[in-house]
């Protein structure tokens, strides 16, 4: 199953300050905005969702983000194997986020935007190699970003498009089924 990833996941925890390496080593999976199998729910917050396969691992991460960050606000765990992370959201992007809800990417403050690293490592049949970031193309709507996205809808862009799909909210909450197609 190829992991699709959320609006929450590319936009959102970049934003958290988390190093990315040790977010793959740990397990990370993806990240929502509500998570519908809990009763309490945080208000601008984000919830993390991991598979950890060595726990000894991802209880020093968590205890290393507890001790890192005062955003933390709660952890705790499902059955298969699951952990939740919950972080409160940085207050000075509220308005970023909101954007970001509303599909308007490139609208979002330049501070926002420099929390998005330019380049990124990626690895491809196993040779590592800079490439520029999701994020940098979207925010910036790259040629490349809105060739491919015209191929692919059969549609011509104009300046006042977005370069990424919107926000749906069915697809930023975590429920039952999201974790049936995890495990």
């Amino acid at each position: 199953m190829e992991l699709k990833r959320t609006i929450s996941t590319i936009f959102i925890v970049p934003t958290l300050s988390i190093d990315r390496t040790k977010l793959k080593d740990v397990g990370f999976i993806n990240a929502y905005i509500t998570d519908e199998l809990r009763d309490v729910q945080y208000e601008n917050a984000v919830y993390l969702l991991f598979h950890p396969d060595n726990l000894d691992k991802f209880k020093l991460f968590l205890d290393d983000e507890y001790e890192r960050t005062k955003s933390v606000i709660d952890d705790y765990d499902y059955e298969d194997g699951f952990v939740v992370i919950v972080y409160k959201l940085d207050p000075k992007f509220k308005a970023d986020y909101g954007l970001v809800k509303l599909g308007k990417y490139s609208k979002t403050s330049p501070v926002f935007q420099a929390m998005f690293p330019k380049m990124v490592k990626v690895e491809k049949n196993g040779l590592k190699k800079d490439e520029i970031s999701l994020q940098f193309r979207i925010f910036n709507k790259t040629e490349d970003l809105r060739v491919y996205w015209e191929e692919k809808l059969g549609i011509e862009f104009d300046d006042s498009m977005e370069v990424w799909q919107g926000w749906i909210d069915e697809k930023e909450n975590l429920n039952i089924q999201k974790l049936k197609e995890y495990v």
